[in-house]
C-alpha cells in the first residue's frame, strides 16, 4: 500500500497555504495548552490531605511553602485562605475567590484560538473548492467545445484537495478544543473542591484546635508553650 502522495498538496490553489499555517498553529497550540495543564493539574485530594497534615502540627509557614513550590490553580487558592486565616471567614473566602478568578483566564487561555481554527479551516476549505470550481470553468469557456481533460483536471484538484485540507485541520481542531477543555472542567472541579475542602478545615478544626490551645495555656496548671 503506497504511502500519502504530499505533493497533491500543492495542486490545492492558494488556499492551502492558508489551511496549512491554520493546522500549524493549531499543533503549536495544542502542544502549548496540553503541558500547561497536564503541569497546572496536580492529585488535589493528597495535596489538600498533606496541607491539613502540616497545618495540624501548627506549621503554617510550611503549608504555605508547600503551597508557593507546587504549580497549579489548586496550590494558588488553597495559599490565598492560608494566607487570610486570621481574617475571619468572609475575608478569607473574598480572598480565594479573588484567587480563583486570576488562575482561571490563564486555564482557559488560547482556547478561543483553537476554536476559531475548528471552524474556520472547513469554510476556507469551502472557498478554496468554490476558486477550484470558477478555475474549472473558466478553463471550460476557454476551451470551448475542445476542453480537455488536463485543462479542466486543474481546476478540479484544487477543489477537491482545497475541500480534504480543512476537513483534515478542522476535524483534529475540533478534537483538540473537546479535550482541552475537558481538562479544565476537570482542573476547575478540583479548584472548587480543593477551596471548600480547606476553608472548611480552616474554620472549623485549625481555628477550633488554636483557640483551645489557647485557652488550655491560660488556665491554672494547663500546659505552657
Amino acid at each position: 500500500m503506497s504511502g500519502f502522495d504530499f505533493s497533491l498538496l500543492s495542486k490545492g490553489g492558494p488556499m492551502m497555504v492558508v489551511i496549512l499555517l491554520m493546522a500549524a498553529i493549531m499543533v503549536v497550540l495544542l502542544v502549548e495548552r496540553t503541558l500547561y495543564l497536564h503541569r497546572g493539574q496536580i492529585r488535589a485530594k493528597a495535596f489538600i490531605e498533606g496541607i491539613k497534615n502540616t497545618l495540624q502540627k501548627r506549621r503554617l509557614v510550611e503549608a504555605l511553602t508547600i503551597c508557593e513550590e507546587t504549580p497549579g490553580p489548586v496550590a494558588a487558592v488553597v495559599k490565598a485562605a492560608l494566607l487570610h486565616t486570621r481574617e475571619g471567614a468572609e475575608k478569607m473566602r473574598h480572598a480565594v475567590q479573588d484567587a480563583a478568578i486570576v488562575e482561571m483566564p490563564a486555564l482557559e487561555r488560547r482556547l478561543g484560538a483553537i476554536a476559531a481554527i475548528a471552524q474556520i479551516a472547513p469554510l476556507v476549505g469551502l472557498l478554496g473548492t468554490l476558486l477550484g470550481m470558477i478555475t474549472t470553468f473558466h478553463a471550460f469557456m476557454q476551451g470551448g467545445q475542445y476542453a480537455t481533460a488536463n485543462a479542466l483536471a486543474g481546476g478540479l484538484w484544487q477543489a477537491l484537495v482545497a475541500t480534504a485540507g480543512g476537513l483534515l485541520v478542522g476535524i483534529p481542531a475540533h478534537l483538540a478544543h473537546h479535550f482541552l477543555s475537558g481538562r479544565v472542567r476537570s482542573i476547575v472541579r478540583d479548584v472548587e473542591w480543593s477551596a471548600n475542602e480547606i476553608m472548611e478545615y480552616l474554620i472549623s478544626e485549625y481555628e477550633a484546635g488554636g483557640e483551645e490551645r489557647g485557652d488550655a495555656a491560660g488556665k491554672p496548671g494547663g500546659p505552657e508553650n
